[in-house]
């Protein structure tokens, strides 16, 4: 089908065209909430602006991964594209030198500023949101690591598993896949390291903005049984993993057997049609070929039981998930085993099935912290030190953020409210790469006429009824 051969490449003489032509609505949304003036008032970085404010600075790096940038260098091309800099009405824009300067210019202090600054205006896009959004709030944590073969890195230290670099923190609304927090430490510090007193600032933060009830989730290293009591007592849920002490498999072998039932796991998705056959296994064929140990899973139960952890002064709930194993070599069955994976949690309401079904829907903080590291790239060290780095990720995040701002924006009302609540989910949970592709990514020509920046459409894909709903929402008044 593909006959071209002929082909020649020509340069235009007088028309200036973008392939980022998504890059307008997402300025806008930013002049819509008022961002930029946000970071000029509150930041106070540079004291003389010549040429650039502070906010330049920021969304020039977050700009430059939503464009397809995927480190700072890249902040070259851009500043080359001339229709890129029409596009934003910009004579010049900083170069990779000058931004990796204005990171190194961070302090703590002002990195927590930033963040505040960014936190605020995320309580005016949640204010835009149906009144069923503000029901509960789930805040998750978890740390990741950042490796760098760099040797001279300010902060960098080296892991148990032998990696060297940075082991930030990410704290994040589950809700929306909002990352509320990045903290950058160094690469031998615990994951749980700090992760109270961001769950205690994301807390304040989801009761201003109006949430009826606010759930915590993390793994076994977010337990902070020393936090429990107090969390408790403030009306807040949780359910995190605990380790399996030899005191839990005691308490879960003295549970009678009618205290335990069968786990039946929730299906992964409704088929709508008829169900497909499986494919072979070929993963399984070549661990029965070459007799690797392989471990079996052949039923679930769950039961619970209550437990009071050394550090608290009150007994909670602890949901037990035993779990039967057979353990083969090739196909010869070697014998049978037996895990237990405990979940703590103040939730007396819920079954055990559901805590456990809640505990395990944290897995998407993974498919996050994938997304912050290998799509938006935001999770990177381009710069020297652990105050520098820790500045580039929190600025760099903003793209990921303004990723579900754009998504949250959009109104869900109207004839068609089911189909634009079903757009609106799909753009929130879209990975960053392919919503580069559907809505940055738009070949545009650029026109400066009347006072205005016109972005000329040149192609067209499925998802431009979405962008052009963006476009019409940014142009009413915010509710309040």
């Amino acid at each position: 089908m593909m006959t071209a051969s002929n082909i020649h490449y020509e340069l235009a003489d007088r028309t200036r065209a973008t392939a980022h032509g998504g890059i307008g609505a997402i300025h806008l949304l930013t002049r819509k909430l008022g961002l930029a003036e946000a970071i000029n008032a509150h930041l106070g970085l540079l004291k003389i602006h010549l040429p650039y404010h502070d906010s330049d600075h920021v969304l020039n790096i977050a700009y430059n991964l939503l464009a397809g940038g995927m480190c700072l260098e890249h902040l070259e091309l851009l500043r080359s594209d001339e229709a890129y800099l029409d596009a934003l009405g910009a004579r010049r824009i900083p170069d990779p030198t000058t931004g990796g300067d204005y990171c190194r210019r961070f302090d703590e202090a002002a990195i927590f500023r930033l963040q505040a600054i960014f936190n605020a205006i995320r309580l005016k896009v949640w204010r835009q949101q149906p009144k069923s959004f503000f029901d509960e709030a789930i805040l998750e944590a978890d740390g990741t690591m950042v490796e760098t073969t760099g040797e001279c890195k300010e902060g960098m230290d080296i892991n148990h598993k032998g990696q060297w670099g940075y082991h930030p923190l990410v704290l994040s609304l589950a809700n929306t896949g909002e990352p509320l927090y990045v903290v950058n430490r160094s690469g031998n510090r615990p994951s749980h390291e700090q992760a109270a007193f961001y769950f205690d600032r994301a807390i304040a933060l989801c009761r201003r903005a109006g949430f009826q009830k606010i759930r915590l989730r993390g793994d076994t290293d977010f337990t902070q049984t020393e936090q429990l009591d107090r969390w408790d007592k403030q009306g807040v849920k949780f359910v995190f993993g605990i380790d399996a002490t030899c005191r839990l498999y005691e308490l879960a072998g003295e549970l009678p057997p009618e205290a335990w039932k069968t786990l039946v796991r929730r299906a992964k998705h409704k088929v709508k049609t008829r169900p497909r056959q499986r494919p072979e296994n070929v993963k399984q064929q070549v661990v029965e070929a070459r007799e690797f140990e392989d471990i079996r899973l052949v039923k679930e139960h769950v039961a619970e039981f209550h437990y009071r952890p050394v550090k608290c002064k009150r007994d909670y709930r602890v949901v037990v998930v035993w779990k039967e194993l057979d353990v083969y070599r090739g196909q010869k069955k070697l014998f049978d085993d037996a895990r237990c994976f405990f979940y703590i949690s103040n939730d007396e309401e819920k079954a055990a099935e559901e805590i456990v079904f809640d505990a395990n829907d944290r897995c998407n903080q993974e498919n996050l912290l994938s997304q912050l590291k290998s799509g938006v790239r935001s999770l990177t060290a381009p710069v020297d030190g652990l105050l520098s780095n820790w500045a580039y990720m929190v600025m760099a995040s903003l793209a990921w953020s303004l990723k579900a701002w754009a998504a949250l924006v959009l109104p869900e009302t109207g004839r068609w409210q089911k189909v634009h609540q079903e757009e609106k989910r799909r753009l929130l949970r879209m990975d960053f790469g392919t919503f580069r592709a559907a809505m940055m990514n738009l070949p545009v020509q650029i026109l400066s006429t009347g006072r205005k920046i016109v972005y000329r459409l040149l192609t067209w894909n499925p998802w431009q009824r979405v962008f052009f709903r963006l476009l019409d929402q940014l142009a009413r008044p915010l509710r309040c």
